[in-house]
This record gives C-alpha cells, sequence and structure tokens, in this order.
C-alpha cells in the first residue's frame, strides 16, 4: 500500500518543495492552497497524512484540523502541522485539537521527511 500525503500551504514555493521532495521520497503526494481545497481533497482523495499550513485564506488550519478530526473518523490519520507560527499558545492549541505533530517554518525538508517516517512507523503500529 502506498502512503498518500496532502500537502496544504498558500505558498507556491513551500508546497512544490515538499511536493517534489516527498514524492522523491516515494510518496503519492496531493496538493491544495487553502483550507477548502484541502477540505475538498480530503473527502475525494482520502489521504493518509496531511501536512497543513495554519494561515491560509478561505478556510484556515485550524478549521481544516477541526473538520479533520470530526468527520474523518473511518481510520487515524496523522496531522503535522508545518507552520511559521512559533508561539507556544498556537502550538498547545494544536495539539489540544489533536494534532499529531508540529514543524516550525523555515524547516528542513529532513525534518518534514523524518516527520511523515514518524507518523507512518506509528500508524503501523496502530494497526496492529
Amino acid at each position: 500500500m502506498g502512503i498518500k500525503i496532502l500537502v496544504v500551504d498558500d505558498e507556491p514555493d513551500v508546497l512544490i518543495t515538499i511536493k517534489n521532495r516527498l514524492v522523491r521520497e516515494g510518496f503519492s503526494v496531493i496538493t491544495a492552497s487553502d483550507g477548502e481545497e484541502a477540505l475538498m481533497c480530503m473527502y475525494r482523495d482520502n489521504p493518509d497524512i496531511l501536512l497543513l499550513d495554519l494561515m491560509m485564506p478561505k478556510k484556515n488550519g485550524f478549521e481544516v484540523l477541526k473538520e479533520v478530526r470530526e468527520k474523518f473518523t473511518d481510520k487515524w490519520r496523522p496531522v503535522i502541522i508545518v507552520t511559521a507560527n512559533a508561539d507556544l499558545e498556537t502550538t498547545k492549541r494544536c495539539y489540544a485539537m489533536e494534532a499529531d505533530h508540529y514543524l516550525i517554518k523555515p524547516c528542513s525538508l529532513e525534518e518534514v521527511v523524518k516527520a511523515v517516517r514518524t507518523m507512518i512507523a506509528l500508524m503501523k503500529q496502530r494497526i496492529q
């Protein structure tokens, strides 16, 4: 089974850079540039992992995270927040909303790949 990842960011350069690296790592990658598009992709493509920016147009990352946790309950979908917001209260809020990991931009592509691989390892543990 291939892992399908949805990457959501309103900065085109960030979106393309992360997508290209994850594709090189062998993952199937879908992208969205705002919260509404992200939710459409969730319903349409049923990704396994979500990399989510917080500050975006239309629906922000908090709104997307809330809907994902409320509506997509058929399986555990790791949500990795990737944001420039380093505020401790924002980090706490994301974890309280059941985000699984939190990366602060600018982060290296190696950090992103490591976070994804960690979530995949945890997914395998939850299945057993």
